[in-house]
């Protein structure tokens, strides 16, 4: 990039991706398989300034269809547990209603950890592909007609092309759409044990392997074994959307929530090696589409956020990216490019956003333990809906 004199003001790379999570990684790998160049503009401060959440199951429809196109796959293969799919759903009282041991070699949706995962796509990219520490400030068209960045520091960059892969509150998403995550109505308190095959067998025994649903009253505690012998724990409950306030959550006032659950299930809340952080979940209009605008579109969760209830999130995003980059290098004309990985975006976001909506309805009501079990075991290769993690 070339820098310009004391204005501040830089010339762009012909594409400029915001945001440095799975979606704008893929994205980023793909173009740069095909000789194309971009940068990618993260708030973070480095690759480890924030936990990176639980585990993911990559579908081979999606998330490795991605990967394929990045010439990752052999890669995270080599990373993946293949152990992660197994699944258990309980009661309340923890009386295992459903097991499911993992497939033989993962089956057809392999798990491995986000941070493995985003680890590989990091190192698959050229150094300085990804600007640390470069959060945006605004986003609006030029006098040239081209979109243009003001990053936190007061740095200007047009582009070619802006893509808005940064997430929930995403800060390109006005330039294309008014559209604006609405509270879904349920909060997640998250949570982790650490070193669980020593200091909490019972617990690593009752989670197994992969993820273990307890649902009842309309709340549920969702555990995820993940790598390094932990266990992350998303305690689930229907709560205003301010319950939580904008700290960390005792213990306490999570376990007044379950005060007649088995013990084990509320020592898995109680046991945290890490304060609760409540994470609301949100989500934008199922069918959430916007009108082409030059120079600008939108993947993953900018595009289509949805709860974690359908295990598409990081699936779609990374898909999003492997198709935008497929678009780009198959049309000579942006605008031909973009319109094309749109039309194909907004449908397969919608199909998944009523997928999760209707999940995340079902699971959370009185009868919702009967329905999970319907749920889970209607799928030809069942996984739980929670498997994505969450990008709140």
């Amino acid at each position: 990039m070339a820098t310009g004199g004391s204005s501040g003001r830089s010339t762009a790379p012909g594409i400029a991706i915001v945001g440095g999570g799975l979606g704008g990684l893929t994205l980023a790998r793909v173009l740069h398989t095909h000789g194309i160049a971009a940068t990618v503009y993260e708030r973070d401060a480095s690759p480890t300034a924030r936990d990176q959440g639980g585990t993911l199951d990559l579908d081979e429809t999606s998330g490795q269809r991605a990967l394929t196109a990045a010439g990752l796959l052999d890669d995270f293969r080599a990373l993946s547990r293949p152990e992660g799919g197994e699944l258990r759903l309980l009661a309340k009282d923890g009386s295992v209603l459903l097991h499911e041991p993992a497939p033989d070699g993962g089956g057809d949706r392999p798990e491995i950890d986000r941070y493995a995962l985003r680890g590989l796509l990091l190192d698959s990219l050229p150094r300085g592909t990804v600007r640390w520490g470069h959060g945006v400030r605004s986003v609006a068209v030029s006098p040239t007609g081209r979109p243009a960045l003001t990053l936190a520091d007061g740095e200007t960059v047009e582009a070619d092309l802006l893509v808005g892969a940064d997430g929930a509150w995403s800060r390109v998403r006005p330039v294309v759409s008014g559209a604006r995550p609405v509270y879904a109505g349920v909060t997640l308190m998250d949570g982790q044990l650490e070193d669980v095959d020593t200091r909490h067998r019972a617990l690593a025994e009752l989670v197994g392997h992969g993820t273990m649903f307890a649902l009842g009253d309309e709340k549920g505690v969702i555990a995820q074994r993940i790598g390094g012998e932990r266990i992350r724990v998303y305690s689930t409950v229907k709560v205003p959307e301010g319950w939580a306030g904008t700290g960390a959550v005792t213990a306490k006032r999570v376990l007044d929530l379950f005060p007649d659950w088995d013990d084990a299930l509320r020592a898995l809340i109680a046991g945290s090696d890490i304060p609760l952080a409540p994470r609301p979940l949100h989500a934008l209009p199922v069918g959430h589409r916007w009108d082409r605008v030059p120079g600008v579109t939108l993947l993953g969760d900018a595009a289509h956020l949805m709860s974690p209830f359908a295990g598409a999130g990081a699936n779609l995003a990374m898909l999003d990216g492997a198709e935008l980059a497929r678009a780009i290098t198959a049309h000579d004309d942006l605008e031909t490019a973009l319109t094309a990985y749109e039309t194909a975006l907004f449908p397969r976001g919608e199909t998944a956003a009523a997928l999760s909506a209707a999940n995340l309805a079902d699971f959370f009501r009185p009868d919702g333990l009967r329905r999970a079990r319907d749920r889970f075991t209607s799928y030809a290769s069942p996984r739980g809906p929670a498997q994505d993690s969450h990008s709140v």
